[in-house]
């Protein structure tokens, strides 16, 4: 036909035309895709969800590893064997790659060993955003160093570098159906939030994994299988036997070497009865802790907290932490010297009321900071830098109250309300808090058992039990004022009392002087400097009150002055709650401690060796005691070489979750602390005022 295109001239144009496609189509989707890495026994490369991006848009990476037939390479936690991958980015400036979204793993059970990781194809997928302001046309271009282990029989360390170049464009563009199909497999093994309650128990040997809630039955776990986070939790691979019943589902396997008591995570992977398998991210709290091997049981009926509690609260007033606030209390208790029987049962009522108040206050504190998902403790208000340097201010402030620098009458902790001719019951009651305020730094037998279970108790069982410890903090004051007999056989008030009142200003110089050494190991030289301008404010304060009471004219200008002197000190106050925290140091007896790290134990008690853990706080007057007429001892030391004994310690002086977490695997939520670890065995608790018989009979076992 003429003007035809001829059969055979056309028949060569499509060739050519699918030709040039073949060799054009990977060039236009390469940008999906870095180099690729190879070995005989696994193909690498970088991969993205998109050939192409567009500016500010979020996509993902990976690193895409394609393996050989029965090689596999590892999860974050790889088991007994192997190395999880690390990759390392070079990237332009604006550009933040994210930690690995870990996809749930498999268990590899080769002869005595097992490991956690993937066969066959996986991609560990990194969030990336693209900077706003990348222009089109240009290119994003990442380099990437990785290093992984791939594993049969034999384990093979491998390592790559990496170049992805991702165009940038208007409009991004999907990468190939292979790379999106390889992130869909991915997907498909990211763990899931888990909708059950998780915990966990161990023995001597044995761990059980306890997980319960809606939507568990027999019908619905056809098997399953837990993965813990970190390593030597468990035996890798002993059989974890399986019990479903309805709402409850439990693993049973055998404690592994690494396993430490206290919250832990992990993956449990669950194959349906239609063989579907799904993983859930498990966070785990103890089931059971340490304490039943001390012989006390995990959690407490109410009367029993409530009693220890009471007890705890009692023997409060003999531990050196309170010591500083006797000084208040003997005033206030001269005060009560020949006074009327009225006034003074109100004023021991007013006292207790104090107490009482200060315990639901740190209560309610402890209960909020913990429902926000943040663990402290017992005495947590000294972890802070800010609240150290207020209690130096206030302490320095009352002392000069005591010394008669100026009257408060009874706005101050009620420092002088024996003096005072009025006859209101406030210096009684803020007396009272004061007291709770400065006890708090430690905790006395019986308390630390009662707190511990208390805040893992309903909201009102520990408001119970904090009310008891308040009752047994005040009773000794309460009872004079109930039985005031007791208080009119004191000497009759006098001169004497003058004296008295100006002699117990030193224990509160004093108790600021130590707070402010407590603050030096918490911010530094930084931190104390601004602290003992506070100090010198407070003084010049206090001087410029009592020159404005004195005298018969009337004096408006040391108030104004002294106005002056609390704005200086409330912008400290700004200044110390933004300071930079310095690495806090508690001081060491002269024995060597190694810092504590629950890592470093778990391999001490897998050596077989014996550990003594102190845990202390700068702010801890009962653990400088310890430490000074105990612990530093001859005798101790001496009886820590003969038995071998490594001795760890913890620094809580600011919060540290490690220790905090520590404590509470023992239910246990204040200061002092300690255990040790017998070889081979389990921790025994010792009590927090210790003796140097107490420590070394503990080594005997």
């Amino acid at each position: 036909m003429p003007g035809s295109f001829p059969t055979a001239a056309w028949s060569s144009w499509r060739t050519l035309i699918a030709a040039l496609l073949l060799v054009l189509t990977p060039m236009l989707a390469v940008a999906a895709e870095s180099n690729v890495q190879q070995s005989p026994r696994a193909t690498v490369s970088l991969v993205s969800e998109y050939a192409a991006v567009s500016p500010g848009q979020q996509l993902r990476i990976g690193l895409r590893q394609r393996l050989a037939p029965h090689w596999h390479t590892y999860w974050k936690n790889p088991g007994d064997a192997g190395s999880p991958p690390s990759i390392t980015f070079k990237a332009p400036d604006g550009i933040t790659v994210g930690e690995i979204a870990w996809p749930g793993p498999d268990r590899f059970i080769i002869g005595p060993v097992a490991s956690y990781g993937y066969e066959n194809e996986i991609v560990f997928p990194m969030a990336l955003t693209v900077p706003k302001d990348a222009r089109p046309g240009s290119q994003l271009v990442l380099e990437a160093d990785a290093d992984w282990v791939v594993c049969e029989k034999e384990c093979i360390p491998e390592d790559g570098k990496f170049r992805l170049a991702l165009p940038v464009e208007a409009d991004a563009r999907p990468a190939r159906t292979e790379i999106l199909a390889a992130f869909k497999n991915a997907d498909a093994r990211q763990p899931q939030p888990s909708p059950w309650r998780a915990s966990v128990s161990a023995d001597e040997s044995t761990l059980q994994l306890a997980v319960e809630g809606e939507g568990i039955a027999p019908a619905s776990v056809q098997s399953a299988l837990y993965f813990p986070d970190s390593w030597g939790v468990v035996d890798h691979v002993a059989d974890q036997v399986l019990t479903v019943e309805e709402g409850r589902l439990t693993l049973a396997t055998t404690k592994g070497q690494g396993y430490t008591p206290g919250p832990s995570a992990g993956l449990l992977a669950i194959t349906d009865g239609g063989g579907q398998k799904r993983w859930f991210a498990l966070e785990l709290t103890p089931a059971v802790t340490t304490a039943a091997t001390t012989g006390a049981p995990a959690t407490l009926p109410l009367w029993q907290m409530a009693l220890f509690a009471f007890l705890g609260g009692l023997i409060l007033n003999l531990m050196p932490c309170v010591f500083p606030v006797l000084a208040i209390k003997a005033t206030a208790v001269a005060g009560m010297s020949g006074g009327d029987r009225r006034e003074v049962r109100l004023s021991g009522l007013f006292y207790t009321l104090g107490v009482l108040a200060a315990f639901m206050a740190l209560a309610l504190a402890l209960l909020a900071v913990r429902a926000g998902g943040s663990a402290v403790g017992w005495g947590f208000q000294f972890q802070s830098p800010l609240f150290v340097a207020a209690m130096s201010w206030l302490m320095l402030a009352i002392g000069l109250n005591l010394s008669g620098v100026f009257e408060v009458g009874g706005a101050l902790a009620g420092a002088g309300q024996g003096l005072a001719e009025r006859k209101g019951h406030a210096g009684s009651f803020f007396t009272g808090l004061l007291a709770v305020v400065v006890a708090t730094p430690c905790t006395a037998p019986f308390m630390g058992a009662a707190i511990g279970s208390a805040l893992v108790a309903p909201a009102y069982v520990s408001l119970v039990v904090f009310a008891m410890m308040g009752l047994g903090l005040a009773l000794p004051f309460l009872l004079l004022g109930i039985f005031p007999a007791v208080a009119r056989r004191l000497p009759r008030p006098g001169a004497w009392m003058v004296t008295l009142r100006q002699a117990m200003a030193f224990p509160m110089y004093a108790t600021a002087a130590w707070l402010l050494w407590v603050l030096a190991q918490q911010a530094g030289e930084a931190g104390l400097r601004m602290a003992l301008a506070g100090l010198v404010l407070v003084g010049l304060v206090a001087w410029l009150v009592g020159l404005g009471q004195h005298g018969t004219r009337k004096r408006w200008w040391p108030r104004g002055a002294a106005v002056a002197g609390v704005a200086g000190i409330a912008g400290l106050m700004v200044m110390l709650h933004g300071a930079e925290p310095q690495a806090a140091t508690a001081p060491a007896p002269s024995t060597q401690a190694e810092p504590y790290s629950a890592e470093r134990l778990a391999a001490l008690r897998a050596e077989g060796k014996p550990v003594f853990v102190n845990m202390t706080a700068a702010w801890c007057i009962t653990c400088l005691v310890n430490e000074r007429t105990t612990l530093s001892t001859s005798a101790v030391q001496e009886a820590m070489r003969e038995h071998e004994v490594v001795y760890m310690k913890g620094d809580w002086t600011k919060r540290d979750p490690a220790i905090t977490a520590f404590l509470q695997s023992f239910q246990r939520d204040g200061l002092p602390f300690y255990a040790f670890y017998p070889a081979g065995k389990e921790a025994v608790l010792l009590p927090p005022v210790l003796t140097q018989a107490i420590v070394t009979e503990s080594f005997k076992q």
